[in-house]
């Protein structure tokens, strides 16, 4: 499936829970899973390092890691909405920022296999994290699409970032931003 088909398939899914009319009823839960990514610096990190480190792979591994991510995030939050237990979500977020911001700063390269294998399991922790912060009577359908959609934008960005790195200047730039995600996941595994 390319770009225009998931863009699609996220807008199809979206679409009916932002058009419930039932105020009241319940928290919208597409909007309430869009803004979950943007509220946690962790979140909002690992997934601009997958879109920054997807570009920097090249090939098939642009559209292929991010899909990864986003599907694995998906099964993930369903696992955290219908309730089964996931061990240690906290750290393997923090530990899945370092290693991705230092997949980042050092520029490694690996199969898109492998790179898919790494990201998909950074995904199920942050997707576990997601689901079972599922507001009280929000549509789960529409929150899931919500923090998918969401997390499409932060790739999106982190490809954005990835283009404006040409020269040695900013390289430099891009290693030092991948240091500091690494840092900030190192943070917080030690706090």
């Amino acid at each position: 499936m390319n770009f225009r088909g998931v863009a699609a398939t996220l807008v199809a899914m979206v679409l009916p829970d932002i058009a419930h009319a039932h105020v009241g009823l319940h928290t919208d839960g597409a909007l309430a899973g869009f803004s979950h990514p943007f509220s946690g610096l962790d979140h909002t990190l690992a997934m601009v390092a997958v879109g920054f480190w997807a570009l920097t792979l090249g090939g098939k591994a642009r559209w292929i890691v991010p899909l990864a991510f986003v599907t694995v995030m998906a099964v993930g939050g369903g696992l955290g909405i219908y309730g089964l237990a996931f061990p240690m979500v906290e750290t393997g977020i923090a530990l899945t920022v370092t290693l991705l911001g230092l997949l980042v700063a050092f520029e490694v390269k690996v199969s898109t296999s492998v790179a898919a294998t790494v990201v998909g399991t950074c995904a199920l922790f942050h997707g576990h994290a997601h689901g079972t912060e599922l507001p009280v009577m929000a549509h789960a359908g529409g929150y899931v699409a919500g923090f998918m959609a969401a997390t499409v934008i932060l790739h999106l960005t982190g490809f954005g970032l990835a283009l404006l790195r040409f020269g040695n200047a900013q390289r430099v730039a891009a290693r030092t931003a991948g240091v500091a995600i690494a840092l900030a996941g190192a943070v917080r595994l030690a706090g």
